[in-house]
């Protein structure tokens, strides 16, 4: 009775290849209860059960199976153990794949058996046996292609139809399946930072990734960082832009479903930057601490450093200092109060009167105005142009056809994929011209704010602000001398343009002539000369010069 136990003795190995199974909880369920109606049926005691979830026919080396040869080799001295597996499907989905499992099984003293095949050692069965596990291979086969084929044909439509990038996430539509929509607030995190990296706000990468950081929504690794390879993963991805492309599927480039983040010239000016000349990385340690360092420079020419120092007592105190070996300033401190406070006092007389702004504010309006009444002439341009690439495309396709060489018809081909790119980037651009403007304050918010009063948004803003002043009213880093204080500085236009109409020396001409518009008495050389201005224009022009 005892060595009929021991030939009894069974274990059960169930697999599904797919995670909707396993979520929907199909599959390794129902092959375990009818393996273990099996058991009974024959007599057989089962010991354990053995299950893969998601893996692939296709490969050999899985969790639960080599659990189960390991189980099989531990017990073997128990008896000689049956195998039990609802369809030879389960076992492997390859020829090669099951004639190594068969081999491994039987290395262990075990046999297979199965309530839908049965196995033998004569001909008959290990042919038919052979031929089903082909028949496998081939279902898995075909499957593999039927996939692709789907998910090809839905690329061709303008769906994506793989992992969901960050700042998308999948939406099922009514006639048209799985769709990407906004992952908000992600989407628009990353939007912002990729326009700020293509208008050069984000001089480097690394200012990319600190911007990513700053934000708990963003997705990070254990250590509460975001890696260099995510942040150029998200720089390069033509999806964002509202297109996509799989040249290994022969999908050409092609507009999307879905929403973008950018727009496709956005995304040229991002891929420019980063296949122009490299830059040196940001600095890791910049900080609300220290916003003027990188930007004010030496007289020496070099950059100025900060850094803190700590008293005796222990207390630690900011300086700014130049580290350069040749020059007489090396490693004498500034305090950070001084330069900083300088620096506040320059914004501060920077600042024009409010009727100049205003003034300022007014022309600028109107020029935006004006801009809109080119926009038309714009898009009958690009019309145009779209017409004359759509030719040249049908011009080249000519030419393939008559062509012989494989090299010229690979030229052709790549020149009509660039005029495709070009076209596309007209048809965006196109529909961006159509599309209803924002107002001028919408769209100047930060600029007007840091012209109208720089001092305060340099004292109110964040560190992403006061880079943003920094660039906006100076063309070029700051000279502070140690004992002299700011060099003058080299302000932007606009700035330079306001600066001059605030000049207090600076005299506007009369409008009604070159004469003076009211008549002078004549006055004798003789006596002592003194302003031929009469009181009443003397206190107009005294006016004008205080309005200003």
């Amino acid at each position: 009775m005892k060595n009929d136990l021991k030939q009894g003795i069974a274990v059960i190995y169930c697999r599904v290849s797919s995670a909707a199974q396993v979520a929907k909880g199909q599959g390794n369920a129902s092959q375990r209860t009818r393996c273990e109606e099996f058991a009974r049926m024959k007599g057989y005691q089962v010991t354990a059960c053995f299950e893969d979830e998601a893996v692939s026919g296709g490969v050999i080396d899985r969790p639960g199976m080599l659990s189960m040869l390991a189980y099989l080799k531990k017990h073997r001295r128990d008896g000689q153990h049956v195998v039990l597996i609802d369809d030879i499907s389960r076992l492997a989905r390859s020829i090669r794949g099951h004639l190594d499992l068969r081999e491994a099984i039987a290395e262990t003293g075990a046999r297979l058996e199965s309530p839908s095949v049965e196995f033998g050692e004569d001909s008959d069965s290990i042919l038919v046996e052979n031929l089903l596990a082909s028949v496998s291979q081939h279902q898995r086969q075909k499957n593999t292609e039927q996939t692709a084929n789907r998910m090809r044909s839905r690329l061709l439509n303008g769906y994506w139809t793989f992992s969901c990038p960050p700042g998308y996430r999948y939406e099922a539509r009514p006639g048209e399946g799985k769709v990407l929509v906004r992952d908000e607030p992600l989407a628009s995190i990353i939007a912002q930072a990729m326009e700020f990296y293509a208008s050069g706000r984000f001089q480097t990468q690394a200012e990319v990734k600190r911007y990513f950081e700053g934000f708990p929504e963003f997705p990070k690794t254990r250590h509460g960082t975001v890696t260099n390879e995510n942040v150029n993963r998200i720089l390069t991805r033509l999806l964002y832009a509202g297109y996509l492309e799989r040249p290994e599927w022969a999908v050409s480039l092609r507009k999307a479903r879905h929403e973008p983040l950018v727009s496709l010239e956005t995304y040229q000016r991002i891929q420019e930057r980063l296949n122009g000349k490299a830059k040196v990385p940001a600095r890791a340690d910049l900080d609300e601490s220290f916003p003027l360092r990188g930007f004010v420079l030496c007289t020496c020419g070099k950059p100025l450093t900060a850094c803190w120092s700590k008293s005796k007592t222990g207390r630690k105190h900011p300086y700014y200092m130049c580290f350069n070996r040749a020059c007489p300033e090396n490693r004498k401190s500034i305090r950070r109060e001084v330069i900083e406070g300088q620096f506040t006092a320059m914004l501060a007389g920077m600042q024009p009167s409010e009727k100049m702004f205003a003034l300022a504010k007014d022309m600028a309006a109107r020029v935006w105005d004006q801009l809109g009444e080119q926009a038309a002439a714009m898009r009958e341009d690009i019309r145009r142009r779209m017409a004359a690439i759509e030719k040249q495309t049908a011009s080249l396709l000519d030419r393939i056809v008559e062509a012989s060489s494989q090299t010229v018809i690979a030229r052709y081909e790549q020149r009509i994929t660039e005029l495709e790119r070009e076209r596309l980037m007209m048809a965006e651009r196109l529909e961006t011209k159509a599309r209803p403007r924002k107002t001028f304050g919408e769209m100047f918010e930060l600029t007007l704010d840091v012209i109208a009063n720089p001092c305060s948004s340099w004292q109110n803003g964040d560190i992403g602000r006061r880079h943003a002043i920094l660039k906006t009213a100076f063309d070029d880093r700051l000279v502070y001398c140690r004992n002299g204080g700011f060099r003058t500085p080299e302000t932007s236009r606009i700035f330079s343009m306001l600066g001059g109409f605030c000049n207090p020396k600076a005299g506007l001409a009369e409008g009604e002539g070159f004469e003076p518009s009211v008549r002078l008495h004549a006055q004798r050389f003789s006596r002592p000369s003194h302003s031929t201005t009469l009181a009443p224009l003397r206190r107009i022009a005294v006016g004008r010069a205080g309005d200003v």
